[in-house]
């Protein structure tokens, strides 16, 4: 999201800089896997606005997210969200990935990205064992891996106009000027 808001925030100005915000204390990011509602409960007292993005994934985890979304929507100051795409890299480009990975991605909005692109990477590597054969333990280990250049290298080669075929209801710049409003109720 950082780099995101930041690639939008030269071409749209009036949306944050989420990196630069982040730099200068106006917020902070904490990532939350696993139970993020005993972490909203935590941050609660604290009295500040908050927003939550919330990856779709499959169900019943969908289902599960929703009803949270839901809570936190109630709560003053504070917005959550539910992507309409499974997860944040489906919002990539092909280009983008393929510019870092050099190999032609295809996915659609709730396929798992990160499985998707290393599982064409390590098959592109081997030509004598393939993706299936590998244990569960080193796939995760490989999408895990995936996942996170995908979210660091290939949003860095995302432009404005790739993010747009991707993301052609504005649904990033909608999260950019929720958090944008929220900052001002600090």
């Amino acid at each position: 999201m950082t780099r995101i808001s930041t690639l939008l925030h030269v071409e749209q100005p009036a949306l944050p800089d989420l990196a630069a915000m982040e730099g200068i204390g106006e917020l902070i990011f904490l990532p939350i896997g696993g139970h993020p509602r005993a972490w909203i409960k935590r941050l609660a007292p604290l009295q500040l606005p908050e927003f939550y993005l919330f990856d779709r994934e499959s169900p019943p985890e969908t289902e599960q997210r929703a009803t949270l979304v839901a809570e936190i929507n109630r709560r003053t100051r504070c917005r959550a969200v539910l992507t309409r795409k499974r997860s944040l890299e489906n919002y990539l480009h092909p280009h983008a990935i393929q510019a870092v990975a050099e190999i032609i991605p295809e996915f659609g909005d709730h396929d798992c990205v990160a499985s998707e692109v290393a599982q064409r990477i390590f098959n592109s590597r081997h030509d004598d064992y393939c993706w299936e054969r590998l244990d569960r333990r080193p796939q995760i280990k490989l999408r895990n891996r995936a996942k996170h250049w995908l979210n660091t290298s290939a949003v860095e080669k995302m432009t404005v106009p790739l993010l747009q075929e991707r993301d052609p209801d504005g649904e990033i710049i909608s999260w950019l000027e929720t958090i944008g409003q929220l900052a001002e109720t600090a």
